[in-house]
C-alpha cells in the first residue's frame, strides 16, 4: 500500500496518506507505573488525530487485547475502541486466523469495529511474480545473479515438497538459502592470497617478538617488509574482488534442488548418469539378494523409477503394495533390501509390526492420543516419524492382524497422500513407499499340501499352474478380510511365488556369503564344496515353513561348529577352512591340518 501511494497508483482520497507502524512492544517496554502505558497510547492517538492523514498499521494485532492490562488498568484495545468507533482513526491490522479466533473474537466489541479480510496463500504463478519483485534485493545482498528458472523451480518445489509452510514465504527462503550457498562456495580466497595473508600474520608476530627483545634495528627491517607485503596483499585482494565481480555467480534451478534435498531428504536433484544407470539396473541389484520373486521386484522397480523421473501422481504416495503368499518366501526381506538399495541402510525403513495394533485403542498410537487423553503431548508413532523424514519406506508387517479401524485410517493416506495427526498437523505421505505384508490365505494353501512349494524342480509349467491356483485362492481370501475400498486403493497386490529346491540352493549361497564375510574379520577364509551347499539346501528345504528352516540349519550345522572351533583355537588367523560332507555329516577341514569332524 505504501509503495502504491508513493507511485500514485491509488484512488485520489489516498494520495496524501501516510502509513505509520505502531510497535506495541516498544509502547509497553519500560512502563513502570500504573497509567504510564495508557498515557503513551493516548499521546499516539492524539498525534494521529491531529495529523489527520495517517493510516495506522499494527502488526500482530492480537497483542492489543490485554496489552498493558493490570489490576485496575485499561488495556490497549479498550483505549482504541472509542477512536475506532467515531472514525477518528484509520487502522489496518495483521494477525493469523488462530490468533484472531483466540484473542479478537473473544472481545466482540473490538471484532465489530474491524472488517476481517482473509489473505489467501498465492498460487505458484503469483509466487513467481512476487519472487521476481524481491529478486533485486537478494541479488544485491548476496552479490550474484538469480536466474528465472531458479525462481520458477523455487515456487514449484516449495509448493510440492515443503508442506508445513506457506507460499511465498517458503519459496523466498529457498531462494535466499540457495543464494547464500552459492556465495559461500565462491567466497573462499585463492591459495596465493591465503598464503600471502598467512605470511603477513607471521611477519607481524616476528616483529612483536623483536620489539619485546629490544632488537629495534631488526624490528624496523621487519616493519618495512610488512608494509611491502601489506601493499602486495591489498593489490591481490582488489584484483580478486574485481574478478569475482565481473564473473558473478548465477543461482540455477539445480542449486534450488540441492537446498530442497537438504531440507527434506527427498532426492529432487537432476538424475546423474551414474544414478540413472543404477535405477535402470535396479532389478538386477535386488535379484542378487531376493530369489524367485520376479513379479514383486518388477512392480517395485517401476514405481521407484516413475517417482525419480518425476512422473508419478503428485497427490499419492510413490507406491502402495500388498505382498501376499506363504510364510518364509521373502516378503519382509524384500522390503529390507529395497530400503538398503534406496537409502543405504535397512535402518532407514519405518517398520510397524501390526500385531501390536490388534486392539481398537491402539489406533491412537499411530497418530497420537486425542486432546483430554493420557499421552496427548506424546507424538504419534507413524505421523511424527514421517513428518521428520518424509522420504522413506513404511513397512506394515502382518497387516491382517491389525484392528479393522486401522484400515479405515490408511484409506486417506493411500488416496490423498496425507493424514492429520492428533494435534491437527497435516502429515505428508506423498514421498513414501508403503508396503504391507500379509499371510492371508496361507491356511488354504496348507490344505493343498505344499504351502506354496513346488514338489518337482524341473516342471516349470506345473509350477506355474500351481502358482496361478494358489494366487486365485489367496486373492479370494483377501477379499474376505479387506474391504473393497481398501483393495481398490492398492497400486499392486503381489502374490509371492513358491520356492523350489533350486531357489533354496541359491538362498544357501547368499546366506553363506554373510558367514564368509564374518569369518574374514577374524582372518579366517571359508570355502564350501558343492556337496556341502547341496546338503545344507536339502536339510533346510521344508515345504511347510519356507526358507526360514534353512537359516536354522546354517546356524546349527555351520555357525555353531565354527564358533566352537574358533573358541578352542583350532582355527587361527590366516587359516583356510573347507566345509565338506562325509557320511551325511558336515565336516570342517583346515587345509593345513587333519580333518575335524
Amino acid at each position: 500500500l505504501a509503495q502504491r501511494i508513493t507511485r500514485g497508483e491509488v484512488p485520489e482520497m489516498l494520495l496524501n496518506k501516510r502509513i505509520v507502524t505502531l510497535d506495541i512492544g516498544s509502547l509497553v517496554a519500560g512502563t513502570k507505573y500504573r497509567g504510564e502505558f495508557e498515557e503513551r497510547l493516548k499521546k499516539v492517538i492524539e498525534e494521529l488525530k491531529s495529523a489527520g492523514n495517517c493510516i495506522l498499521f499494527i502488526d500482530e494485532m492480537h497483542m492489543l487485547v490485554g496489552a498493558g492490562a493490570a489490576e485496575g488498568a485499561v488495556d490497549a484495545a479498550n483505549i482504541l475502541k472509542p477512536s475506532l468507533a467515531r472514525g477518528e482513526l484509520q487502522c489496518v491490522g495483521a494477525t493469523t486466523l488462530d490468533d484472531y479466533r483466540k484473542h479478537i473474537e473473544k472481545d466482540s466489541a473490538l471484532e465489530r469495529r474491524l472488517q476481517p479480510i482473509t489473505v489467501d496463500e498465492p498460487n505458484i504463478e503469483d509466487t513467481i511474480e512476487i519472487l521476481k519483485g524481491v529478486r533485486a534485493r537478494y541479488e544485491e545482498h548476496h552479490g550474484l545473479t538469480i536466474s528465472d528458472e531458479a525462481l520458477e523451480s523455487a515456487a514449484e518445489l516449495a509448493s510440492r515438497y515443503v508442506p508445513d509452510r506457506f507460499l511465498p514465504d517458503k519459496a523466498i527462503d529457498l531462494v535466499d538459502e540457495a543464494a547464500s550457498r552459492v556465495r559461500i562456495k565462491r567466497s573462499y580466497a585463492p591459495p596465493p592470497l591465503q598464503e600471502a595473508a598467512k605470511g603477513l600474520d607471521s611477519l607481524r608476530r616476528e616483529k612483536e617478538e623483536a620489539i619485546t627483545a629490544q632488537q629495534y634495528e631488526f624490528a624496523a627491517e621487519l616493519r618495512d617488509r610488512e608494509v611491502k607485503l601489506q601493499d602486495k596483499l591489498e593489490g591481490m585482494q582488489t584484483g580478486w574482488k574485481e574478478e569475482t565481480k565481473e564473473d558473478a555467480p548465477v543461482v540455477s534451478a539445480e542449486d534450488i534442488c540441492e537446498v530442497v534435498a537438504m531440507w527434506t531428504g527427498i532426492p529432487v536433484t537432476r538424475i546423474a548418469s551414474e544414478e540413472s544407470q543404477r535405477l535402470l539396473q535396479m532389478e538386477d541389484v535386488l535379484h542378487e539378494k531376493i530369489v524367485g520373486q520376479d513379479e514383486a521386484i518388477l512392480n517395485i522397480a517401476k514405481a521407484v523409477r516413475r517417482a525419480r523421473a518425476g512422473l508419478k501422481d503428485p497427490r499419492r504416495p510413490i507406491g502402495v503394495f500388498m505382498f501376499l503368499g506363504p510364510t518364509g518366501v521373502g516378503k519382509t526381506y524384500l522390503a529390507r533390501v529395497l530400503s538398503e538399495f534406496m537409502f543405504g541402510s535397512e535402518e532407514a525403513m519405518i517398520k510397524l509390526d501390526m500385531s501390536e495394533f490388534m486392539e481398537k485403542h491402539n489406533v491412537s498410537r499411530l497418530i497420537g492420543a486425542p486432546p483430554g487423553y493420557v499421552g496427548y503431548e506424546d507424538a504419534g508413532q507413524l505421523t511424527d516419524t514421517v513428518r521428520r523424514k518424509s522420504y522413506c519406506l513404511i513397512l506394515l508387517d502382518e497387516i491382517e492382524k491389525a484392528h479393522p479401524e486401522i484400515f479405515n485410517m490408511l484409506l486417506q493416506i493411500f488416496d490423498d497422500g496425507h493424514l492429520t495427526d492428533a494435534k491437527g498437523r497435516r502429515v505428508d505421505f506423498r514421498n513414501t513407499i508403503i508396503i504391507m505384508t500379509s499371510n492371508v490365505g496361507s491356511d488354504l494353501i496348507r490344505k493343498e499340501g505344499s504351502l506354496g512349494f513346488s514338489v518337482t524342480t524341473d516342471e516349470a509349467s506345473d509350477a506355474a499352474a500351481k502358482h496361478e491356483k494358489m494366487k486365485e485362492k489367496v486373492l479370494s481370501a483377501m477379499k474376505n478380510v479387506f474391504r473393497p475400498e481398501f483393495i481398490n486403493r492398492l497400486d499392486a497386490t503381489i502374490v509371492f511365488h513358491s520356492l523350489t529346491k533350486a531357489h533354496i540352493r541359491e538362498i544357501v549361497t547368499n546366506e553363506m556369503k554373510q558367514v564368509i564375510e564374518q569369518l574374514k574379520t577374524k582372518g579366517v577364509t571359508l570355502e564350501l564344496t558343492d556337496a556341502a551347499l547341496d546338503w545344507i539346501g536339502e536339510k533346510g528345504y521344508d515345504p511347510l515353513f519356507g526358507a526360514r528352516p534353512l537359516r536354522r540349519v546354517i546356524q546349527s550345522e555351520i555357525e555353531d561348529r565354527l564358533s566352537e572351533a574358533v573358541l578352542e583355537d583350532r582355527f587361527k588367523e590366516g587359516d583356510k577352512v573347507k566345509v565338506d560332507v562325509q557320511n551325511d555329516e558336515i565336516v570342517l577341514e583346515n587345509v593345513s591340518e587333519p580333518a575335524l569332524a
